[in-house]
């Protein structure tokens, strides 16, 4: 059985102005076949952009029934569903543990739309990663990848999800660019 893998980012410059640009990114991989995606929107959010490049990813979808495994850097989407926070906001009628209205409903309602057509599971990874430099500690990170993750994964495997993360970062800057009026 062939494993389709996301590997999603967004950004967002100037997160916390009133006018910003964000951007998303995401690498859709099935076999040897990869189909990169990505856009952006003005006056948005971080968060906003991280869920945005995971339901763009999962609208790209052709069939149902596939098992998916998405890489993000975001604990935000991430954790979301390796805690599955997302069972209490339905249970609680979209209000978190603090009685509070969950933030991006629409958004997360969307994108657990999306999952459940699926068989999917999550996976945390660190993002901005120089892979290049001395001064990082890969074996230490992959140990921490391990630790979130599971043992199943090689160094070789580690590797390989990190750069296709950082792939997800640059295709997420194109995103904010092209709000920009940069490209």
């Amino acid at each position: 059985m062939t494993i389709l893998k996301m590997y999603t980012d967004g950004a967002c410059s100037g997160n916390q102005n009133d006018t910003n640009a964000g951007g998303w990114g995401a690498i859709l991989e099935f076999g040897q076949h990869k189909k990169e995606i990505f856009g952006g929107a003005a006056d948005t959010t971080n968060n906003q952009m991280e869920l945005t490049a995971v339901i763009a990813a999962f609208r790209a979808l052709t069939l149902d029934n596939q098992t998916v495994e998405v890489y993000t850097d975001s604990s935000y989407v991430a954790n979301c569903f390796i805690q599955k926070w997302y069972v209490g906001w339905e249970k609680n009628n979209w209000h978190n543990s603090q009685k509070k209205p969950v933030e991006n409903k629409e958004l997360w309602m969307e994108l657990l739309a999306l999952t459940r057509k699926h068989h999917v599971t999550f996976y945390r990874v660190k993002g901005h990663v120089n892979l290049n430099s001395k001064q990082t500690d890969l074996n230490k990170l992959y140990e921490k990848f391990k630790s979130n993750n599971g043992s199943r994964f090689t160094f070789e495997d580690f590797k390989y999800i990190t750069a296709m993360n950082n792939r997800a970062d640059e295709l997420a800057n194109m995103g904010v660019s092209r709000v920009k009026g940069e490209m």
